[in-house]
């Protein structure tokens, strides 16, 4: 029986540094992967981290073609940036691989789409990690509300606010390692995505209709580099059974906010709401540097160096699947729910895409504030996969 994975890594940037090195190397996970190959067009990312894995320079690459067949594998993770999640995907799909990648699937639906159909076609596991999944509050608010106890979701607020260091290229050290972060990305699909995907996998309804506000008056002001990006988005999702739901999403709030990201929301339903208090997440530091919240839930470091919470448990638990499946343990009911449209995220590549094309068929206001057009997300899918898709994801 299979003890270990062995792993081949794509992309080991920001994501990497800030996330996953945690779980390849200190985590209760760690002892399931053996870390084979990386690569990453860029060396001096690529020699830090197979530095930091002890991987010998023959199975360092600048493209991860090379990867997938010069060194023998059984997984890989692909921590690309989303638009380029597609090809590996299916690439290492097809070359008998399982995969795990980081939320969203992808940037648009007909990747997304691309990406479960290979999955489907070869029989192996795709993984997407959302790691809010499996906070604690979203897994028990997803049982009550499941269960019926709040009756139907009529409205809901989200939001989730980034400091402005984030995203700002004039602050030493930069946050992400490119200037141009907030141009190429929107809060949309770094921020946005999270949020949606946690509430549908709290209600499990599928969304008919998204319409975005954008407003770019902060990043623009920036000196002495501007940014030409949104500082905040209001994106309405409109549900199958009539439910709306707003999910605001940023990174300009001041730098001497006491969180990284402040988050929170409510759900209002017709038996009762529920209130997530996910700013709040346990511990509150009083100190020379500042009043700061630490979230020990998304990411703890023990006294023995180990690294736990769901930010670490969501991927591990990816891992644990996947060697079950090598291992022919993974039970029927497991492989038959991994497939699941909303397992795989394309709900949310629904709303991360139709939101972003609200937004550039929006007009913009002199002020700075963008007024998205309504987007039918049927009509939307019809267009990119044509009515038979439309109808595999039961939006027709």
């Amino acid at each position: 029986m299979k003890q270990k994975l062995r792993l081949g890594i794509i992309g080991v940037g920001a994501v990497v540094r800030e996330i996953y090195q945690h779980l390849y190397f200190h985590s209760h996970y760690s002892d399931l992967l053996e870390i084979c190959a990386v690569a990453d067009p860029n060396e001096q990312y690529r020699n830090w981290f197979c530095d930091l894995a002890g991987v010998p320079a023959e199975n360092r690459f600048a493209n991860y073609q090379d990867l997938l067949t010069k060194v023998k594998l059984d997984a890989v993770q692909i921590n690309t940036p989303d638009h380029l999640h597609c090809q590996p995907t299916v690439d290492a799909l097809n070359a008998g691989l399982d995969v795990v990648v980081p939320k969203p699937t992808a940037a648009t639906v007909k990747d997304a789409h691309a990406m479960i159909q290979a999955a489907r076609k070869t029989g192996r596991f795709l993984g997407i990690d959302f790691h809010k999944r499996e906070d604690p509050r979203i897994k028990e608010a997803e049982a009550r509300f499941q269960s019926g106890r709040y009756g139907t979701l009529q409205t809901a607020v989200f939001y989730m606010l980034d400091k402005l260091f984030v995203v700002d290229p004039n602050h030493s050290p930069r946050f992400f390692a490119t200037p141009d972060f907030a141009e190429k990305n929107t809060p949309v699909s770094f921020l946005t995505v999270h949020m949606a995907d946690a509430l549908m996998k709290i209600v499990n309804l599928i969304p008919v209709q998204v319409r975005a506000t954008g407003y770019s008056q902060k990043l623009p002001s920036l000196r002495p580099i501007p940014v030409n990006g949104y500082d905040l988005v209001d994106t309405e999702i409109q549900f199958e059974t009539g439910a709306l739901a707003h999910i605001i999403t940023g990174w300009a709030i001041p730098n001497t906010a006491q969180s990284i990201t402040v988050q929170s929301s409510r759900m209002i339903c017709s038996d009762g709401l529920i209130d997530l208090g996910l700013d709040t997440p346990g511990l509150r530091e009083v100190h020379a540097d500042g009043l700061v919240e630490i979230n020990p839930l998304f990411r703890n470091f023990e006294k023995d160096k180990t690294v736990t919470g769901y930010g670490i448990s969501s991927p591990g638990r990816l891992y644990q699947q996947i060697l079950a499946l090598r291992n022919g343990t993974l039970s029927a009911a497991a492989r038959e729910a991994a497939f699941n449209p909303m397992t795989l995220g394309f709900y949310t590549t629904l709303v991360l895409e139709g939101a972003e094309k609200s937004l550039a068929e929006g007009a913009k206001s002199p002020a700075g504030v963008t007024h998205g057009k309504p987007v039918d997300l049927h009509q939307l899918v019809v267009a990119q996969l044509g009515a038979g898709a439309s109808k595999d994801y039961s939006l027709g």
